[in-house]
């Protein structure tokens, strides 16, 4: 698994100082102002990498590119990467070689915001290894948990009622009426009576097509007993044959009648 983990560039400032520094005497921690801030020890490239949860701080030549020194961190913030007391532009970090040697050494940035991203590259990469950590272990306590048997034992079946249910009593289900259209509709309660469709009004043509025929209007000479006898015998009247051609056109020959004779006179159009 070492062998198929990859590096990765975490950060790179192309101008760093490396200071030699006084053993610490006592546990209030490193102070930049003991140092030589003027004269630094070397001046190169800092770069940070990662290779699986170990991070790198190398100090490398600008031009070649050969490596100076090589700090490995396993976390942070640890013994391995250190803050000064007097200063955020500051470090101290623990330098080491193949053979096991090791020694501290003070690193130091010129630009304020250099020092703020390597801090927070650190900071980022070990709170993802933390995470890594976190859902590994979370798995693996998954895997000692005993797994539910969800099969079936052997002769074990499962009955399901699907189509027509039965109810509360024993009895089956009332089957539902389909109307037309292919809806359900649900049958009527019992004891109801089914209404009879209403009448439709009549509509406007069949009165149009019925035909009233006009009032006959009566002399002006009637008397008053006359309208009398009129009103009191509505059925002796109906019982007359009426020619329908006379009561339809009747009071046309009597409007005509009426009107005194005038001169005739010359038209184009024909009268009927």
């Amino acid at each position: 698994a070492a062998e198929l983990e990859y590096e990765s560039v975490l950060c790179v400032k192309p101008d760093v100082n490396v200071y030699r520094i006084p053993p610490r005497t006592s546990n209030r921690g490193y102070r930049a102002s003991d140092w030589k801030l003027d004269h630094p020890d070397w001046t190169g490239r800092l770069r940070v990498t990662s290779k699986g949860k170990t991070a790198y701080i190398k100090l490398e030549d600008k031009v070649s590119g050969e490596l100076f020194a090589q700090a490995p961190i396993d976390q942070y913030p640890g013994i391995a990467v250190e803050t000064v007391a007097d200063s955020s532009r500051y470090f101290v970090i623990r330098i080491q070689d193949g053979t096991g040697r090791s020694a501290f050494i003070g690193i130091g940035f010129t630009d304020r915001g250099d020092a703020f991203d390597f801090n927070v590259s650190l900071q980022d990469h070990f709170k993802w290894v933390k995470q890594e950590t976190e859902i590994s272990k979370e798995s693996q306590e998954a895997d000692t948990r005993p797994k539910l048997d969800l099969g079936f034992k052997e002769g074990q079946t499962i009955k399901l009622n699907i189509g027509n249910m039965t109810s509360k009593k024993g009895g089956a289900a009332k089957p539902r009426v389909s109307g037309s259209g292919g809806l359900s509709l649900l049958p009527p309660p019992p004891g109801g009576k089914i209404a009879a469709p209403p009448i439709p009004p009549p509509s406007s043509t069949a009165i149009a097509n019925h035909v009233t025929p006009p009032p006959v209007q009566k002399s002006s000479n009637a008397s008053s007993a006359d309208i009398l006898l009129d009103l009191d015998a509505p059925a002796a009247a109906s019982k007359a044959p009426v020619s329908a051609t006379a009561d339809l056109w009747g009071d046309f020959s009597t409007a005509s009648s009426a009107v005194p004779n005038q001169a005739p006179q010359q038209s184009n159009w024909v009268q009927f």
